[in-house]
């Protein structure tokens, strides 16, 4: 046990992580190498680039430039759906709880004097959350590594960022659509809650249109707790698919309605009343728009051009989530080191390819999920 310890508190040997590792300076070389940025021959860029490949340290810093580049794609692309979903981090891959306490919001009752507080039991729910592993493979040719031009190593940076993008947004409509319209996990007319067992509508079949949005914000407003205490929840995002977009757009700009005539009848000679514009008090509101160019890809039904959803902000309540393992938020790059050896028996290095095809192996990875929550926090129409 002493000898144990002793290795536990001993640091010989150790260095930090930071050391050792590829400074700016290499990387910045390393790509100046790759990109050819002096302009040098073909046949001079080609014998650095060969020399530099056979050396141990050139794929531990190509490797960090192409992580480089693909974190710079990763993060500078925009991603709508970060705006209104709300993301979180887990431990690990097993399902977690999200725990959801209830009781002790209700009226307060009277207390007669010297009666004892009357005591409310709390009760818990919990809604379940995971993550998945999701990635792919891609390989680039031995002949691709030493070419001039070097096309093959920019357009994979750029594959490995774009597929973790779709990945990402797509893991996040999936909270709240489905193959078949709004999400059958967070939507319907009712829908029980997961955490407390009540029965919740938030599905309807009403167009998109100034009253019916006005009709919807409502009906979330009033929805209830499990005690029956108004919540008073305000919406805040308005997403649409992108046919959806113009009339959503209409809506929300719009500074007046046109009233229409409706008592004096289709073949009235003269109407009751002279119909005037009112102020459209939905474009006062700040719901925000957001077109989601991932619905038409998640949602394969007929009603998929015409289904429009409301969500709260996630200050007031979470309605869905979208998960990261935690220390791994974004997508990470690795390499399969080279099965081919030399007579002699040594390792070749890892650009020398497989040993079937001397294709470089890479492979992206991404640790991911997406979970429906309180549905009280969102409401979908499914329009005909």
């Amino acid at each position: 046990m002493s000898e144990f310890m002793t290795v536990m508190e001993n640091w010989d040997g150790y260095r930090p992580v930071s050391e050792g590792g590829p400074n700016e300076a290499a990387l910045a070389r390393t790509l100046d190498l790759i990109t050819n940025a002096a302009r040098m021959p073909a046949h001079r860029h080609a014998y650095l680039l060969q020399e530099a490949i056979t050396t141990s340290d050139f794929p531990v810093l190509l490797g960090g430039v192409l992580d480089r580049q693909m974190l710079a794609l990763y993060r500078g692309a925009p991603s709508p759906w970060r705006s209104f979903v709300p993301t979180g981090t887990l431990r690990d891959f097993r399902v977690a709880t999200a725990h959801k306490f209830q009781g002790n919001q209700q009226l307060l009752g009277l207390v007669r004097e010297k009666e004892e507080y009357p005591s409310t039991p709390m009760t818990e729910g919990s809604y379940n959350r995971q993550l998945f592993k999701r990635g792919r493979m891609f390989d680039v040719s031995w002949e691709a590594i030493i070419n001039d031009s070097m096309g093959a190593f920019d357009d994979n940076a750029r594959r490995f960022s774009n597929a973790a993008l779709f990945t990402e947004a797509w893991v996040a409509t999936s909270i709240y659509a489905a193959a078949a319209g709004p999400n059958p996990l967070l939507f319907g007319a009712p829908i029980v809650d997961a955490a407390d067992g009540q029965n919740v509508t938030n599905l309807g079949v009403l167009p998109l249109t100034i009253g019916n949005l006005q009709i919807t914000m409502q009906l979330m407003a009033t929805q209830t707790d499990v005690q029956g205490r108004p919540l008073g929840i305000r919406a805040a995002h308005l997403v649409v698919p992108p046919q959806l977009e113009f009339a959503a757009r209409a809506i929300l700009t719009s500074a007046f309605v046109q009233q229409v005539d409706t008592t004096g009848g289709a073949n009235a000679a003269v109407p009751t009343y002279v119909p005037l514009p009112t102020t459209n008090v939905v474009a006062q509101m700040g719901l925000q728009l957001h077109v989601d160019p991932m619905l038409p890809v998640v949602d394969a039904s007929a009603t998929a051009d015409t289904t429009w959803y409301l969500f709260a902000d996630a200050s007031e309540g979470r309605w869905g989530q979208v998960d990261y393992l935690r220390g791994h938020e974004a997508p990470e790059i690795c390499m399969k080191a080279s099965n081919k050896v030399t007579l002699g028996g040594q390792l070749m290095d890892p650009f020398g390819g497989d040993f079937d095809t001397d294709n470089i192996m890479m492979r992206v990875r991404l640790c991911i999920g997406g979970s429906p929550l309180d549905p009280r926090y969102a409401y979908a129409h499914q329009a005909p």
